[in-house]
């Protein structure tokens, strides 16, 4: 099945736009850039969203809504438009894997991420794909909840850049249903530094 969705997670307004919780957001923005997109406010959808002009009529989303109610977003989104939940593609912070890190993956359980889980809910299903930006784990330094709603360290910004480059330079491909070959380009591993 051809990818009909893309979704970047965050939390809306200017105190959140720069933290670690927000790398999906940076990707889907990204993404809208480089394929010069144009987003548009739609209140029945709670987000921004822009148009993808390919042969099976897809869409970017940017849901408006905090994390833990994104699904309501999505959701309505793809009920409107009869979209499949195994043809949505969902980008976001993975604490799992370190900064520089992008991995493509199909369902699986929320992992604690509250947008994950109410996707899930809302959706009824977890098959949907994800592409999971790693943004590290705080270990035992500060509560979770803290360090994902704070900025990268710079070195930290530059590896999840990175990581939504690698993970942005295989969409052509997820696009159009080629996961497998997305899957080995993307996680082939890094050259050293």
């Amino acid at each position: 099945m051809p990818i009909r969705l893309i979704v970047g997670l965050g939390n809306p307004g200017v105190a959140y736009e720069d933290t670690r919780h927000n790398a999906g957001v940076w990707g889907i923005e990204a993404l809208a850039r480089q394929w010069r997109l144009d987003w548009r406010r739609e209140s029945r959808f709670q987000g921004r969203m822009a148009k993808v002009e390919n042969p099976f009529s897809s869409w970017l989303l940017c849901p408006e809504t905090f994390m833990n109610l994104s699904g309501r977003s999505v959701a309505a989104l793809a009920n409107f438009y009869r979209i499949e939940v195994p043809e949505i593609l969902v980008l976001h912070d993975e604490l799992d894997l370190p900064p520089g890190v992008a991995r493509l993956k199909q369902g699986g359980g929320s992992g604690g991420h509250n947008g994950l889980k109410d996707l899930i809910i809302q959706l009824g299903r977890p098959d949907f794909w994800r592409l999971r930006i790693g943004i590290g784990h705080p270990g035992q330094r500060q509560p979770v909840a803290d360090y994902v709603l704070h900025r990268p360290s710079r070195e930290e910004q530059a590896a999840i850049e990175q990581a939504l480059e690698r993970g942005l330079s295989v969409l052509p491909l997820v696009m159009t249903g080629q996961f497998h070959p997305a899957m080995n380009e993307l996680h082939k591993p890094l050259p050293p530094p």
